[in-house]
């Protein structure tokens, strides 16, 4: 009887465990709902809902002002919200502000390094305050500086580091409590290009690699564009649009898809231009067709370029090009901006 009760309580653990690992593995990064932040009548942040997922690099794009910085102050408990709530990893950073640092790697606009240690001293200082043993911190160490490309200057000042290389030393600073949240505020201000693109390759590199999430904050748009996999833009303290570029672009033009169609009909008169325009009309979700240069541009309510194929192919014209029309996420960012 008693070994059977031992079974069956680990069983019951057993499916406990497992439904603990489940649902920390489908736990959101981040989770905030309707998280407001006032200074006075002042609101810096209002009504924020944003979810961050586990391995992503998500952008958080907007101009100087516009609440980005105030939020991530919130998600690392630095600053009390006035209102809502926000998750990090499970934790509440207001009551809970310990436990997210030991998961969340910061590294701010300008990093602060002691210029008279080498970039070892600095780490090696780091995981003291982060309490890890000395042996351990040195393997930490030397994997980090390893891992951006600062371990042949290991035992250099950081004094005599270029501004490129000292925020690749923030990074390896970050890397060495092993976070599961990595948040970057304006990390390529005022690096050169060259020093620009090793950073968001390394950016990249730790995000696919270790499956650490993310948070990138910036009003750098090509930077932006280039390596996250979702963007939130901010405008005045409100995030007014958040998805991938291809989303945010859709909800733009209101669901509506724009497709360049390129064809050479029999003959060039205008009847034939008329004829093939009538074709591309009759496509079931095309809306219009207007002349586009030596293109159309066809608007439809979806992805209709297999059946635009089709019909211009059975109507004996050829297809030269065919296509959706692609926004950068500078035009969509102004527009939002506007409308915001």
């Amino acid at each position: 009887m008693t070994e059977a009760i031992l079974a069956q309580a680990n069983v019951a653990q057993t499916h406990s465990q497992t439904a603990t690992h489940s649902e920390a593995a489908t736990q959101d990064v981040v989770a905030t709902r309707d998280l407001v932040k006032r200074y006075g009548s002042f609101t810096a942040v209002g009504g924020l809902n944003l979810k961050l997922r586990q391995g992503e690099i998500f952008g958080l794009l907007g101009p100087n002002g516009a609440g980005k910085t105030t939020t991530i102050l919130m998600l690392m408990g630095l600053t009390e919200p006035t209102s809502g709530s926000v998750r990090v990893l499970g934790f509440d950073p207001v009551r809970q502000p310990i436990e997210v640092k030991r998961v969340v790697g910061y590294l701010p606009e300008h990093v602060a390094m002691y210029d008279d240690l080498s970039a070892r001293e600095n780490l090696m200082y780091t995981a003291d305050l982060n309490g890890l043993r000395y042996t351990e911190a040195k393997q930490r160490i030397a994997s980090a500086l390893e891992r951006v490309g600062l371990a042949k200057v290991a035992d250099k000042k950081v004094g005599t580091f270029s501004h490129g290389m000292r925020q690749r030393l923030g990074i390896a600073d970050v890397l060495i409590k092993k976070p599961r949240l990595v948040i970057l505020d304006e990390p390529t201000l005022g690096l050169d290009p060259e020093a620009v693109n090793q950073l968001l390759d390394l950016i990249v590199a730790m995000s696919q690699e270790e499956q650490l999430t993310v948070l990138l904050s910036s009003h750098q748009l090509p930077q932006v564009q280039r390596i996250c996999s979702r963007v939130g833009i901010f405008v005045k303290g409100k995030m007014i649009a958040e998805g991938t570029i291809q989303q945010l672009a859709q909800q733009l033009a209101g669901g509506v898809r724009t497709l360049q169609v390129r064809a050479s009909p029999n003959g060039s008169t205008e009847a034939s231009d008329a004829a093939l325009v009538n074709v591309l009309k009759n496509v079931p979700g095309v809306l219009d067709v207007v002349r586009d240069g030596e293109a159309w541009s066809v608007r439809a309510t979806s992805d209709v370029r297999p059946d635009l194929a089709r019909a211009i192919t059975n109507h004996g014209w050829s297809l030269y090009h065919l296509s959706e029309r692609d926004f950068g996420l500078e035009e969509i960012y102004l527009k939002y901006f506007q409308n915001g």
